[in-house]
């Protein structure tokens, strides 16, 4: 079997699992994380400062010859190679493997840092001089790099003759030494980039599919990630309605823009989303419909339109939103869980989506090879007749044991076959 027939082979599952009809063989997808870079003796602090991802090809063709996937997912999702470009950036919200000081283990995922950024008493001027906003108080919080920017007048620039006050303020000591290292990140960045673009094209010319290369969020998960914290956001649902919607409703505009712009350069691919705040008991179900399966459900149906193919990928226990992940085109939708009751999800989901996770990774980790097999045959007894499902791990496989890697490989490759 050459490349191309082998991926076009991998696909056509895919394609029938989405399409909601039984596949030769039940698609078996784990989602990687860091698992090859370990397995290939590196730790993530390696392929953190892998600045020409010689490490993480090395790894990532090694976990494929070995085990074979039915397409690669979540090797991307490490920061390859960014350790040196965080360095220069220091970002506030980020803790990294490698990082000067090991603040975080040497093999561990990055460590993302939320914090409120949007403050109380900041709403009159967030709304009215946004661009004002973003670059004194936004960005000065969340990268020591652009640190200067707090202190950057734009009120005082007039629309005419104001080059001679942009230049004294772009001249200062501290605005030089960014500048330079904004064109030093810049130039790491063009070096950096064509290697990890070469993986991929190398991966898919050698016959495995690439999944949810594209990328899309909720308006919510991005106001309460990077805008108010967790917190915060809970509480402004009650105290501050109108002006979650308000943000929401921006941000979803151009959202929409961004969807169609990728269908354009990227048609038949998958939009990758993380539902970060939409679990069970995160909200009330009416905040949930409101505030965010709304904006989801246009989401969803814009990548549609635009002929890709939405990924959802639910975090955390997502039992009670299920009612609402039903209402989408049927056989056009792949949903990702972490925790959810897979018997339940197959009932209500299975004649309208594509069901994929659910397979518990601590039992790769901890768990008995007997134990691995069982649940295996479990989830396929439950979520593959009929068609509609993609065996997933329920998140990063990352320390997995590998003899148990090797027994859910051959329990779904063998129990799983039509």
């Amino acid at each position: 079997m050459t490349p191309e027939e082998k991926y076009q082979q991998k696909l056509k599952r895919i394609n029938d699992a989405i399409a909601l009809t039984e596949p030769d063989t039940v698609p078996l997808i784990p989602i990687v994380q860091c698992f090859p870079y370990l397995q290939a003796g590196y730790s993530m602090a390696d392929i953190l400062y892998d600045t020409d991802a010689s490490k993480a090809r090395e790894s990532i063709f090694k976990y494929l010859n070995d085990y074979d996937p039915d397409a690669l997912m979540g090797h991307s999702y490490v920061n390859i190679g960014q350790g040196p470009i965080m360095e220069l950036a220091d970002p506030k919200t980020t803790r990294w493997a490698g990082m000067p000081g090991d603040i975080i283990d040497k093999n561990s995922i990055h460590q993302f840092i939320e914090f409120p950024i949007l403050e109380e008493g900041e709403f009159e001027r967030f709304f009215t001089d946004r661009s004002g906003w973003i670059m004194n108080v936004g960005i000065p919080k969340t990268t020591g790099l652009l640190e200067p920017f707090a202190n950057f007048n734009v009120s005082s620039m007039n629309v005419y003759g104001s080059h001679g006050a942009v230049a004294a303020a772009f001249s200062t000591p501290e605005f030089k030494k960014m500048i330079q290292t904004l064109w030093k990140i810049n130039d790491m960045t063009n070096e950096l980039n064509p290697h990890l673009q070469k993986i991929d094209q190398d991966v898919e010319a050698a016959g495995w599919p690439i999944l949810a290369t594209g990328f899309a969020g909720v308006p919510f998960d991005g106001y309460s990630d990077f805008l108010r914290g967790t917190l915060d956001a809970c509480a402004d649902l009650y105290e501050r309605p109108d002006e979650v919607m308000s943000y929401c409703e921006e941000q979803l505009a151009g959202m929409l823009q961004m969807i169609k712009f990728q269908g354009m350069v990227m048609p038949g691919k998958h939009v990758f989303m993380a539902l970060h705040k939409g679990m069970d008991g995160f909200m009330s179900d009416e905040h949930y419909r409101e505030f965010y399966w709304k904006h989801l459900q246009i989401i969803i149906n814009t990548i549609i339109d635009a002929g890709m193919v939405p990924y959802i990928y639910t975090e955390g226990k997502y039992n009670t939103r299920l009612e609402c992940l039903k209402e989408v085109p049927r056989g056009k939708v792949i949903y990702h869980f972490e925790e959810v009751d897979m018997v339940q999800a197959k009932k209500v989901l299975g004649d309208v989506a594509t069901i994929s996770g659910g397979f518990p990774v601590y039992l790769l980790d901890y768990g008995t090879k007997q134990q691995v097999i069982d649940e295996c045959k479990r989830l396929i007894d439950e979520c593959a007749p009929g068609g509609g499902f993609i065996f997933e791990t329920s998140c990063g496989m990352d320390y997995a044991k590998k003899e148990n890697v090797e027994a859910m490989v051959d329990t779904v490759r063998t129990y799983g076959k039509r």
